[in-house]
């Protein structure tokens, strides 16, 4: 039984130090935020652990990509399971702008007028898919000429490779030695363009199964694992998959706004994968609810004042 302590905001302080005393408050979702502080302090602390990092592609259309090519810089993180839209966001924001809009905004004006509307953020049209057609098959034939197959991770690598753009994570990863994994590879604007080039360069392939080889290897030889998970979705689900092999995720934080009653991977709490031998029995583990926009700088801020 430990007694309730209020947060005194009476002086300033630092990220840590308000996380700290959220976890003595017994806030709800405060007092869990600040748990899944202490498993991941533990996690990138731990030496002999493979730290994965899964997320949707939405959060890179925000600054949250700012706090993502944080976790890479730093080496935090050493596997990204994410979708192909990831890399059209990181790329398009290379050479376009995004801008702030409104949840409120009518969606048919703003199509005549040629915005897309992500959630409360504006897309100019010719700033995504006609920006990365125009930018993507020059780069394209340079990158896949002497690779006739070619795996998501390695076509993640040679695009951070060759735009070399600091704000890029791509580039931080390609820099930093973390894999990025797609699984849904073609499900986005990035996959469109392969499909495109594909069409006049039959010799190409992508291999899905390479990329699975390769988690494979990776998960085969690690001592403990860790993740960090953003949403659900393909990129929860294929962090989890793969840890089933080793017995389980070791330490797993899951921020999500989605509920678990009904019965989607999305919603399911990350006590609910330990019955699916996904995350260990004896694994330090937290669900936290919320917008990761809200959570995750909080949580990073502190995470790296502490390390």
């Amino acid at each position: 039984m430990f007694e309730v302590a209020d947060i005194n905001l009476t002086k300033p302080m630092s990220c840590d130090t308000l996380v700290r005393q959220m976890k003595n408050s017994g806030g709800f979702t405060g007092r869990l935020l600040a748990e899944a502080v202490d498993i991941l302090e533990q996690m990138v602390k731990d030496k002999r652990c493979i730290k994965f990092l899964s997320f949707p592609a939405a959060p890179i259309a925000t600054g949250l990509r700012g706090v993502i090519r944080e976790l890479i810089k730093r080496r935090l993180v050493d596997i990204i399971i994410t979708t192909c839209g990831t890399l059209d966001h990181d790329l398009a924001r290379c050479w376009g702008t995004y801008f702030h809009g409104s949840f409120n905004l009518d969606d048919r004006t703003l199509y005549k007028k040629g915005y897309h509307r992500l959630g409360n953020l504006l897309i100019p049209k010719e700033a995504y898919g006609p920006l990365l057609e125009k930018h993507l098959q020059p780069i394209f034939e340079k990158i896949l000429g002497e690779n006739t197959k070619i795996t998501s991770s390695l076509l993640a690598s040679k695009l951070g490779e060759y735009i070399r753009n600091e704000s890029s994570i791509l580039y931080w990863c390609w820099r930093s030695g973390v894999k990025v994994f797609i699984p849904g590879l073609t499900d986005g604007a990035v996959g469109s363009q392969l499909w495109l080039y594909w069409q006049k360069h039959r010799n190409i392939s992508i291999d899905p199964l390479g990329d699975e080889e390769e988690l494979a290897e990776i998960v085969f030889k690690a001592k403990r694992s860790g993740a960090l998970m953003l949403g659900g979705g393909i990129s929860k689900h294929h962090t989890l998959w793969w840890n089933q092999f080793r017995g389980g995720l070791d330490y797993a934080v899951y921020i999500t706004t989605a509920v678990e009653y009904d019965g989607s991977l999305s919603g399911a709490e990350v006590r609910e994968a330990i019955s699916w031998g996904k995350v260990s029995m004896k694994a330090k583990q937290v669900t936290v609810h919320g917008d990761a926009t809200a959570l995750l700088p909080l949580i990073v801020a502190a995470l790296i004042e502490r390390i």
